[in-house]
Order: C-alpha cells, then sequence, then structure tokens
C-alpha cells in the first residue's frame, strides 16, 4: 500500500509536506455514511497525522470539527480545508496543551462554536528519542508527561460537565502500552498512563453513559516520526511488522469512527490495537 519510506529527517514538531512518501489521510478514499451525523468533536493533534484523518472521516461522517494543534498552521489550514470540502464546520485553536489554562480554552471555544460536544479525540503527543536514561532531562521528562496524559486528564476533566449520555472519549495511546521502545521510555511510560487512564475513567462514566476507549496505533507513517526518530530508524520505517510495512493515517480512522458513534453503544473500557499485525497482549 505504501512505498518504501527512505531515510529522512525533520525538525519537530514535523510537517506533512516535506513527508516522503506522503501520507494518506483518507482524502481521496473515506467515504461516509452518516455515522456521526449532527455530532460536534474535538481532535487534539488534528493538524495532521492521525488527528487529520480522523477529522477528515469524522466530517465525512457529519460531524463538526475542532482542531485543535501546537503550530503548524499550514498543516491546520489544510485539514479545514478538506473538513470543509465534507460541508461541515471546522474551527481551528492554536496553541501548546501543556499549559493548564489551554486545555480549558479549546472545550470553551468548542462550546461556543457548536453549542455541544459529543466527542473528545485526545490525540496530542510529545515524543524525543534517548540513547539511554541518564541522557533525558527532567524537563523533557516532565514535558511528555505535561504534553500526552496531564493535558488529556485536564481536557476530560474540562469537557464532562458538557457531555450528555451517548458521548464518547477517544485516547490515542500506542503499541508501547504492552511493546515498550527503550530508545522511547519517556513516550512509552505516557502511553501505558493513558490506557490506564481510559479504562480507569470508562467505570467512573458507565452510570452517566459516556464511554471511553483507547487505541493503541503501531508504526503509523505521520510527522512524528522523521521529526522524533533517527534517519536510519525512519529508513524502512515499519518494515518489521507482520504485513511488513507502516501503516497509513487513513487506515486507523476507520476504528476512531466506530468508537465515537452510537454504533460502538457497549463498547467502553477498550483498548483496540491497530499494529500491522504485533499482537498486543
Amino acid at each position: 500500500m505504501t512505498d518504501a519510506i527512505p531515510e529522512q529527517q525533520q525538525s519537530a514538531p514535523g510537517r506533512t509536506a516535506p513527508m516522503r512518501p506522503t501520507p494518506d489521510h483518507g482524502e481521496e478514499s473515506y467515504v461516509g455514511h452518516g455515522r456521526l451525523t449532527g455530532k460536534a468533536a474535538v481532535i487534539t493533534g488534528g493538524d495532521s497525522g492521525i488527528g487529520r484523518a480522523v477529522a477528515i472521516a469524522f466530517a465525512r461522517e457529519g460531524a463538526d470539527v475542532l482542531i485543535a494543534y501546537l503550530e503548524e498552521h499550514d498543516d491546520a489550514r489544510e485539514t479545514a480545508r478538506w473538513v470543509e470540502q465534507a460541508g461541515r464546520r471546522a474551527v481551528l485553536v492554536a496553541g501548546d496543551l501543556a499549559h493548564p489554562g489551554h486545555c480549558t480554552s479549546v472545550i470553551d471555544r468548542a462550546l461556543q462554536e457548536f453549542g455541544r460536544l459529543d466527542v473528545l479525540v485526545n490525540n496530542a503527543a510529545y515524543q524525543r528519542t534517548y540513547a539511554q536514561l541518564e541522557d533525558v532531562p527532567d524537563d523533557e521528562w516532565n514535558r511528555h508527561f505535561d504534553t500526552n496524559i496531564t493535558a488529556m486528564f485536564r481536557l476530560c476533566k474540562a469537557a464532562l460537565p458538557h457531555m450528555s449520555r451517548g458521548s464518547s472519549i477517544v485516547n490515542t495511546a500506542s503499541v508501547n502500552v504492552d511493546q515498550p521502545r527503550p530508545t522511547l521510555v519517556p513516550y512509552a511510560a505516557t502511553k501505558g498512563a493513558i490506557a490506564n487512564f481510559s479504562a480507569g475513567l470508562a467505570q467512573l462514566l458507565g452510570d452517566r453513559g459516556i464511554r471511553v476507549n483507547s487505541v493503541l496505533p503501531g508504526p503509523i507513517w505521520t510527522p512524528l516520526i522523521p521529526a522524533t526518530l533517527p534517519p536510519d530508524q525512519v529508513e524502512g520505517f515499519g518494515k518489521s511488522v507482520p504485513l511488513g510495512r507502516a501503516g497509513q493515517p487513513a487506515e486507523l480512522a476507520p476504528i476512531y469512527v466506530l468508537l465515537a458513534s452510537d454504533e460502538a453503544s457497549y463498547m467502553s473500557g477498550g483498548a483496540y490495537p491497530v499494529t500491522g499485525g504485533n499482537p498486543v497482549l
């Protein structure tokens, strides 16, 4: 499905345009079936990668989308263009989710624009590679947790008073939950926390009828990869999994759509791997 991935590198947080091959976000392939008609969603990290694919799919399924992102304005505008092309509203909100006040402002803006909030997709992530634990500065450790899990807590806390029975929270964890990569210790630790947080929150919210699940992607071809891995690890990225290739963001979108939809009304507390064949136990 994809061309071989050559050696390449970008500065963080990474952009879509320089990537070779160009990722597939479902721009020309995703077909909606009205599964999210009338819903309003917030997607963090929605400018590129998995977030863009989810935004496109949600829009084609009938949802309006707020796209929260850090700073890659060109990528965010491109995602918004696809959402609007599907006939849905796209709201762009830039800023750093590691800052507590920004988490609250993202939810406030969604309520201001849409008047409701039905789906929260916590997808934004920070990742860096370290050869050994002694190489990890304290502030980088904190940055991983502030962005990947503490922001998720704050966004959920701000959103929940405005979510009604039937609403859904979908959190992006990782195959690192079960197979932590040693050079990604801070990142992997946050992903384990996300899966645990999601399972616990699902139990807390069961009596309110709000569902919570996590998705565990394997090697997916997004800007995070050339922006955070050494060039020699980018070359051939994903070829070691049983399917023999990296996954495309478009291949993640359907599970997010399902978990956000009313069709998944009995699916809560789950962790759903999309890994190209690597088992997650």
